[in-house]
Order: structure tokens, then sequence, then C-alpha cells
């Protein structure tokens, strides 16, 4: 596990900068909402909304990550009121907190915008619970939270603005439907669900600390689609709490709420978060854990007891998160994996295409564009077949042939990429050979996104000077490889599209 943060690849070390601006940014933001004079739970609620004006906010552009950093205060501190008037009115306030959660989650058909305001309106509500804000603190928390967005937002777009010179690639969007089949809409039905069994069963846990239970239910749900997804990040959630429950027994417990040492720590705790959080959501809920421990030692709260709660609410959380993708409107792991590696396999179609145009003279094509969604599809391919490939998928089969389809996709993106290098050179010219194999590649393509009726033999290799050739040679090799993991051994007598990873 830590081979695999601290080894993963950091292509132009975005991950440790995005870490070092969020400590910064943050920093910032709770040092301005001190000398402001605003109390401890002010700092806490400012850093909580610095935290996510900067780690929740994704659009493609700067202009548009403006635009919703702008819009955090008028989603988040309506939600803020509600969750402080509502606070001795039981009944009327879960329900609010539901309904905020139904809402967040459907948010998500809107893009990167509608998941960070949704993120944001439900953490407003949730650090409502966490320092038991009641309405008479209202308006200095709603000082804080603005005061921190800006702070954030000054770092972010004026002092550290990275963006500029590294323009962020468009996320792709789930697979679409309409009605009950659309993501967001099933999603925000099962969250609900599950969001209701835990706060239920987390009061009878519970009746001071039952959000933990909630917000557990609520992140397990946040960018997947499946159930075999959410099982997983639900085992990599509690595995992450366990350890962080760990850790804090021996460091958070005997600071007592110390100031300089826990400063440090949460500086180190935020620097985690951010750096890990692509990478391995098992290190990233460790750190969080201790994060939270760390705020509870400020507060003069934390004991071994109140630890285990917290790993008793988070069980519970997991629990009504697996429960709902089990049983309210279940879509398998299989169906999800499908759609991405189709949507994978049409923008390798898209790239050749592009590519062959730009050697063919059309200074206008540009591949690069595609190369990056095609990284970023790869990147939703291989978090949908996790599950498959997770250590403790039991069927050798599924999790044998779904690592062959993540390596065969990785030959044909290391081809793309190739053959974009090549289109880009000024000295490439158009050779009808070019032509030629771009169609057969197009034509792979074709036959595995439309369920496989046709193949055709592959060209004999080029001879290795030709790199163009050779970067098409080896796309059509792959594509041609692929067939068989796709199509799986039941799947011979069905003229529908390719079932790739059955099961889950």
């Amino acid at each position: 596990m830590l081979k695999r943060v601290f080894a993963a690849p950091d292509p132009g070390r975005a991950r440790l900068r995005f870490a070092a601006r969020a400590v910064l940014g943050i920093g910032l933001a709770v040092v301005v909402v001190g000398l402001a004079g605003h109390s401890l739970p002010g700092a806490v609620t400012g850093g909580l909304a610095a935290l996510l004006a900067l780690f929740t906010v994704t659009d493609a552009t700067v202009r548009g990550q403006a635009v919703t950093t702008a819009l955090l205060p008028a989603v988040g501190l309506p939600v803020l009121a509600a969750a402080a008037v509502l606070h001795d009115h039981p009944v009327a306030r879960d329900l609010t907190f539901l309904a905020v959660i139904g809402a967040g989650v459907y948010a998500r058909r809107w893009g990167p915008r509608g998941h960070s305001l949704g993120v944001f309106a439900f953490m407003m509500f949730f650090v409502a619970q966490f320092l038991h804000a009641t309405a008479g603190q209202l308006p200095g928390l709603a000082v804080a939270v603005v005061l921190a967005v800006l702070t954030a937002s000054a770092v972010r777009f004026g002092l550290w603005c990275y963006e500029r010179r590294l323009p962020p690639a468009a996320v792709p969007g789930p697979p679409g439907g309409r009605g009950l089949a659309r993501v967001t809409t099933r999603q925000a039905v099962q969250a609900t669900a599950g969001a209701g069994f835990a706060l239920v069963v987390g009061q009878l846990v519970s009746g001071q600390r039952w959000y933990w239970a909630v917000g557990a239910t609520w992140w397990i749900f946040v960018n997947t689609t499946s159930r075999g997804e959410t099982l997983v990040r639900g085992f990599r959630r509690v595995l992450g709490t366990v350890i962080g429950i760990g850790l804090g027994l021996l460091v958070a417990v005997p600071l007592h709420g110390a100031g300089v040492p826990t400063a440090a720590l949460v500086a180190l705790c935020v620097f985690g978060i951010f750096y890990t959080a692509a990478v391995s959501y098992t290190w990233m809920m460790l750190c969080v854990t201790l994060l939270a421990e760390l705020l509870y030692g400020l507060l003069g709260v934390l004991t071994p007891g109140l630890l285990a709660l917290r790993l008793a609410e988070t069980g519970v959380g997991a629990l009504g998160a697996v429960l709902a993708v089990l049983f309210v409107l279940p879509v398998t792991t299989h169906a999800v994996t499908d759609a991405w590696i189709q949507r994978a396999l049409r923008c390798v179609h898209a790239c050749t295409a592009e590519a062959a145009a730009r050697l063919a003279g059309d200074d206008t094509a540009d591949p690069g564009a595609r190369v990056a969604e095609l990284e970023q599809l790869l990147g939703r391919v291989r978090l949908s077949v996790a599950p498959l490939t997770h250590p403790l998928h039991a069927v050798r089969g599924r999790k044998r042939r779904a690592r062959h389809v993540l390596a065969l996709l990785d030959d044909c993106a290391r081809e793309i990429r190739g053959l974009v290098a090549v289109a880009a050179d000024p000295e490439a010219s158009h050779d009808a050979r070019l032509a030629a194999a771009c169609w057969r590649v197009q034509a792979a393509v074709e036959a595995l996104t439309d369920g496989g009726a046709h193949r055709h033999a592959p060209a004999e290799r080029p001879p290795a000077g030709e790199r163009a050739l050779t970067h098409l040679y080896g796309l059509e090799q792959a594509l041609a490889a692929l067939a068989h993991p796709l199509s799986g051994p039941d799947t011979a007598s069905r003229p529908a599209a390719p079932s790739p990873l059955v099961g889950a």
C-alpha cells in the first residue's frame, strides 16, 4: 500500500502541487478567520470550507472553476442555516438532511459543477452536526465560510494558479440514460435510502455522533457507479478508518489537543488527503480519520471511547451503502464497465481519425485533445474494473480477464500517444498506407463496439523506421487481441454488444 502511494507516477508533480497549495490555502484561511476574531468552531468551519473549495472544484477551465467556487457559499450557507435552525427539531432536521443528500447526488447530472455544489451543501449540513451548531452561532459561522472561500480563491486563482500553465483535461461524465436508468438519478435514490438506514441505526448507536454513519454512506457513493465499485470503496473506507483510529490512539490521544504539534499534524493530514486522493482511497481515509481525531482533540472531547464509536458508526454507514447498492436499483459492475470500455474504444477511433487527418495535412485536426480525453476514460475504466481485480475477488477467471483487458487498453493508449507524437512532427507527410492502416484501426474499433459481428486480418508488420505505421500496427494488434476477452465465454450465442467482464 505504501508503494502504491509513493511510487505512483506524478506527471509534472501535479499531485505534489495540489497538496502543497491546499496546505497553503487552508492554512491561510484558518489564519484569516482567526484574525477576524472568530472562535474555534468558526475556524474549523472555515478550514473545512477552504478544503472543499480547493478539493471538490474540478471544472475543466480556470474560469469554470472560479464560477463554481463563487457559487459555493450561495449553495452552502442556506443549508448551514437550515441545519442550525433545526438543531432542536430532530425529525425535521433528519428529513432535511436526507433531502440535501438526495439533491446533492442528483446534482451530479450537471457535471463537475453540480458535483462540487452537492458535496459542499452536504458538508455544510454535516459540519453543523459536528459542531452542534445552533441558530445563535449562525452569523459567525456564515462569515467564517465566506472569508475562508475568499482566501482559498485568492490562493487558487491568484497566488498559485498553476492551471493556467497546465489546463486540466475535461473529466468525462458517467454513461447516460433516462429516468431511473440515469446514473445520477439511480444513485440519488440509493444514497438517500442508504443514508436513511445509516441515520436510523446510527442514532441507535449514538444520539450524539450518528452523523458519522451518514457521512460514511455519502462518501462511499462519491465517484462510484456500480455495486462492485461501491462495495470496494466501502471496504477501503472501513480499512482506512481502522488504521487511522489505531494511529490516532498512538498520536492524537496523547497530544490532548496541544496547539503547536496538533497544528503541524493537521497540516500534514491535509497534505496527505490531497496527495493520496487520486491513488489510494484507503490512505486518504486514514488521513481524514486522523484529521478528525486531531480536531476533536482541539475541541477537548477526544477519548479512546470516542474512537471506538467512530469505528462503529463508520461500519453502520458502510453497511447502509452496501444494502442500498445490493437491493435498491442495483447495477452490476459488468454493465458499467462495458459502457466505459465502449466509450474508451470510440475515443481510440476518434484519436486515430484526428491523427490521420493531421498526417494528411489538415492543420485544424487536434488529436492531442482526444488523447487527454482517452487518458481520462481509461482512468474511469480502471476504477470500474477495480472490483474485479481486487485481491478479495474470488473468481480468478474474471480477475485474469479484467487484468488482460486493462493491459491491452494500456497498449492502445501507448500506441495512440506515439501516433499523435508522429502526427505533430512537421516532417510527417501523407502516405497512402497510413490512410489504409487508419481505416483498418477504425474498422477494428467498430467491430468491438457493435458486437464483434465482423473481423479482419491485420496487416503485416511495417519496417521499424516507419514510425506512424508501426504505431498503427501495434494499435491494430492490441484491438484484435481485445476481441477475445471482451466477448467472454458466455456471449457466443448473443448478437448484442460484447459483455467484457461478466459478474459482480
